[in-house]
């Protein structure tokens, strides 16, 4: 076995060119698997880091003018909501378009105006110093809470800015916290580009008519239809319509967010796995073609090896050496490329890959059992190869 692995080795060495181009196959097959499954892996890391932070039971109750009346959602609808069996909690906010403005910069942001409860519902995870509180509420106190994305954009990311303050509508308004990115958005609203207000300040900013919208959990994820169904009953009761008139609020549950997400993350899935089997078969079509064109090129050598009295079983286990060596030179030669290019694909490419040394393992395993599977036939035929037969040709 020792002569037979010298021999092979020798045969790749003497060949360089033809080794290069006959395992170029197993390069672009292995950098489809690994490839693939970065994406794939990026992409669940994404859709987790989406809705981590996301109660899936929230229930976005959403404001509707009809031709005939303005909608009457308002804050004291919560009373009325959280004596429901089926309802956790509730909150309320109002939601707005305004200038805010810092010392260095100015730009269009949304503004909410919030009740405490919101940061509990929503699981907002904090940057720096302290919600909006109760007290900020009751005193009308004009304080802000902002998002690191909204602070990057006024400060230029100047950490420091707590109990600085931004003019918003031409009213002064303290910073007081500072959010980490949440990916949660309500209807048409989004989080990570608002500044949070206390509730009680948005009349003495606004100085006109706004529109309620609240939020409402319900008590777990079999409870969210049923939670809906007694919403839509108690906010008709609360806003007296009548049987004729339509709602005036649309509801929204965020779990069918969740479950689109996941659809789409298992389409995608399934995609890139019939793309991964087409390429792997596709290459072992090629490996296969490869290991004949071999075969009969070296019929010479095979007849010099028979002619010795060397064994069937030591040709086919030179050629199944061969096989075995590409593939592992190959493969290492992928793996040290995908450590470089991984990067340059994150940064580059405006997507997240993730390198996992479990299916980089699994591709070396793969690489190795397809060049086997796929050449032991030439190899077995260049082992019954006649001496006489190889001669002639």
């Amino acid at each position: 076995m020792k002569d037979i692995i010298k021999m092979a080795l020798k045969s790749l060495y003497d060949n360089k060119l033809r080794t290069f181009l006959s395992t170029l196959w197993i390069i672009i097959w292995v950098a489809t698997i690994s490839l693939v499954i970065a994406i794939w892996l990026g992409a669940q890391k994404d859709i987790e880091e989406q809705f981590k932070t996301l109660s899936v039971t929230a229930i976005a109750v959403m404001p509707v003018n009809t031709a005939g009346s303005t909608s009457k959602l308002w804050i004291e609808d919560i009373e009325y909501i959280t004596k429901l069996e089926s309802v956790e909690n509730a909150t309320a906010f109002v939601n707005w378009k305004l200038q805010a403005s810092s010392s260095t910069d100015s730009m269009q942001v949304g503004i909410l105006w919030v009740v405490p409860d919101i940061f509990e519902i929503s699981n907002l995870e904090k940057l720096s110093w302290d919600y909006i509180s109760e007290i900020n509420v009751e005193k009308r106190e004009k304080v802000a809470v902002l998002w690191s994305s909204i602070v990057d954009d006024l400060f230029a990311w100047d950490r420091d800015i707590i109990w600085k303050t931004i003019n918003i509508w031409r009213k002064k308004v303290k910073i007081i916290w500072i959010l980490k990115k949440s990916w949660w958005s309500i209807g048409p609203v989004s989080y990570d580009d608002s500044v949070f207000l206390p509730y009680s300040t948005a009349e003495s900013i606004l100085w006109k008519s706004w529109t309620t919208r609240l939020i409402v959990l319900a008590r777990d994820i079999n409870s969210i239809d049923l939670a809906m169904s007694d919403l839509s009953r108690v906010l008709r009761e609360s806003h007296r319509l009548k049987d004729s008139q339509t709602d005036d609020f649309r509801l929204r549950d965020q779990w069918s967010k969740v479950l689109s997400a996941q659809e789409s993350a298992r389409t995608m899935n399934l995609l890139l796995t019939l793309v991964a089997i087409i390429v792997l078969v596709v290459s072992g079509i090629w490996i296969m073609n490869v290991m004949f064109a071999w075969v009969a090129e070296r019929t010479r050598e095979i007849w010099i090896l028979k002619s010795i009295w060397a064994k069937r079983s030591d040709i086919l286990n030179q050629f199944l050496v061969e096989s075995i060596v590409l593939s592992v030179l190959w493969w290492v030669i992928w793996v040290l490329l995908w450590e470089l290019l991984i990067p340059i694909i994150n940064d580059y490419a405006d997507m997240t890959t993730i390198r996992s040394n479990f299916w980089m393992f699994l591709a070396f395993c793969f690489s190795v059992v397809v060049w086997i599977f796929f050449g032991y036939y030439p190899a077995y035929k260049a082992s019954k190869l006649d001496p006489v037969d190889a001669l002639r040709s």
